[in-house]
């Protein structure tokens, strides 16, 4: 029996969270204590990231957007993330589970000089007006002395 309800398709299953939860930074300072757990707001978090919906439309089973928006950012800020990603890459590689194949591809993927950065040349500059002396109308009806 799982110890915590798992209500979404996604959430962390028992032995999932067994394994990340000794990764997680620990509080430094007894406070007020928590609403919401970490693995809730972690659900929420993997929830918003899976599916590309706004923070605001996180689940109400997660907790408040606004927390679980803050845990993330704050994790980011501090690296978190980061730590935990290169911990859990190193135990799966340690189990043989990672097989690190090299793929090198040579395709090169060329864009039209205009998508570089190139310069733009047209007749219609705002540096010049759009009919000069230079640039007379090419219509039939304009005469020599029409423009």
């Amino acid at each position: 029996m799982p110890t915590v309800s798992v209500t979404g398709r996604f959430d962390l299953t028992d032995g999932q969270w067994a394994v990340l939860e000794p990764l997680l930074p620990r509080g430094k300072k007894p406070g007020r204590p928590v609403t919401w757990t970490k693995r809730r707001l972690i659900d929420g978090i993997r929830w918003r990231v899976r599916t590309g919906a706004p923070w605001r439309d996180v689940p109400a089973r997660y907790g408040p957007w606004g927390s679980v928006y803050g845990l993330f950012r704050c994790w980011q800020r501090a690296g978190t993330w980061r730590t935990m990603v290169t911990a859990l890459q190193g135990r799966a590689d340690a189990a043989g589970l990672i097989t690190w194949d090299v793929s090198v591809d040579s395709t090169v993927a060329r864009a039209h000089q205009h998508a570089a950065g190139a310069r733009k040349r047209g007749i219609c500059r705002p540096s010049r007006p759009a009919v000069s002396a230079r640039n007379r109308p090419i219509t039939a009806w304009a005469g020599r002395g029409a423009g």
